[in-house]
């Protein structure tokens, strides 16, 4: 039975790594998958992934302050919360609480990292095992055994957080004027080409950032590729904004009063 584990940034892709190895050894029925091992070396990210999540039986999106509103977290989330009902999509909350969370990503049941939590989030996975699901008390047993060592690795590398993973990003207020001067240069190259001038500024508009991003996307760049590639032709804060644009028309989130889709 797959599980899939979400995440993005180092420090939470060091956690997922650990809930995979403590999930696995606990229900060794169970085959958690993450991109940062199981990815196959050559193989185009975005499909690839996209087929793991349509065999997916329990999803678990590793959160951080830093990362809750990265637009492959909410892609990930979006495709999982489509495919499963929402008793089945977990996000691991490392270091947040469930009132920090809001819009789509605070629909889904939450685990905290205890003992309580993490004993809640191992009856769900094996509620799903089917005949392969272990007893009540052997589950207990089971989680006894193996909750001390999760525990110690998931408080040293708590303890190694850098305080940048910490601290919830803001938009400072170089990327407001950023998003200033990239307007003003679009309105200054609409302007150049009214009047006949012939130069050519270096910064693209919208409809030609998002026309390469869907492109870059064709041919398996992920976000981070595609906001590095794009560097010059407009700000990065721009580029990743239509880049999370792009995945929420690619998969966006269900609305939980009908069947409509919905963008995050």
């Amino acid at each position: 039975m797959k599980i899939f584990i979400s995440w993005s940034g180092k420090y939470s892709q060091e956690c997922a790594e650990i809930l995979k190895e403590w999930i696995k050894c606990a229900l060794q029925a169970s085959e958690p998958w993450i991109s940062s091992k199981d990815l196959d070396k050559g193989s185009l990210w975005f499909t690839e992934i996209s087929d793991q999540l349509k065999d997916t039986k329990v999803g678990i999106v590793c959160l951080t302050k830093g990362n809750k509103e990265k637009p492959w977290i909410l892609f990930e989330s979006g495709a999982l919360a489509k495919g499963l009902s929402t008793s089945r999509v977990c996000t691991f909350l490392i270091n947040l609480k469930p009132s920090d969370l809001e819009g789509p990503l605070s629909q889904f049941n939450h685990t905290v990292p205890d003992a309580d939590g993490m004993k809640s989030l191992l009856i769900t996975i094996n509620k799903e095992l089917g005949e392969s699901a272990l007893e009540d008390k052997t589950l207990e047993q089971v989680f006894q055994a193996y909750w001390p060592s999760f525990e110690e690795k998931f408080n040293k590398l708590k303890d190694s957080e850098s305080p940048e993973s910490a601290n919830k990003p803001s938009r400072s207020n170089d990327d407001i004027l950023e998003e200033i001067l990239y307007t003003t240069r679009k309105m200054d190259k609409r302007i150049r080409s009214l009047e006949g001038d012939g130069r050519h500024p270096r910064f693209l508009d919208r409809g030609e950032v998002m026309e390469r991003i869907e492109k870059l996307f064709a041919i398996g760049s992920d976000p981070d590729e595609i906001v590095e590639k794009l560097r010059g032709y407009a700000p990065p804060s721009i580029i990743m904004r239509l880049v999370k644009e792009h995945l929420a028309q690619v998969q966006p989130f269900p609305d939980d009063d009908n069947d409509e889709e919905v963008p995050f």
